[in-house]
């Protein structure tokens, strides 16, 4: 098989442009999962303000059941801590830990708990 001058250019432009590519996704791709982005912040923000007050709020009332710690440690807590969390939320967590698991905890409006 004879390979033109034409075919072997246009394989290695084939070559460079997919070099090109596979940059640009890798540059996109750290770009996207930045913690310096602002979007990063926000959420590690809401999450930590979220842990923060909820957690108060179980700890004023005095028991959390089975139900919030799960949502609070699972679904909130953990993906903190993924994402750099730390400080303030783990103390709040540390507290929680101590408490009981129960079935049911009465509901205390916020307004009520000191």
């Amino acid at each position: 098989m004879v390979l033109t001058e034409a075919t072997i250019i246009a394989i290695i432009s084939g070559i460079f442009g997919l070099s090109n590519l596979a940059m640009f996704l890798i540059q996109r791709h750290d770009q996207k999962y930045s913690k310096d982005r602002p979007e990063y912040k926000m959420i590690l923000g809401l999450g930590h303000d979220i842990i923060i007050n909820r957690g108060e709020y179980y700890i004023a009332r005095g028991c959390i059941t089975k139900d919030e710690y799960e949502n609070l440690n699972e679904y909130l807590y953990k993906p903190y801590l993924e994402m750099g969390g730390n400080g303030t939320a783990k103390k709040i967590m540390a507290e929680i830990e101590k408490m009981p698991l129960r079935e049911s905890c009465p509901h205390v409006p916020k307004e009520e708990i000191k």
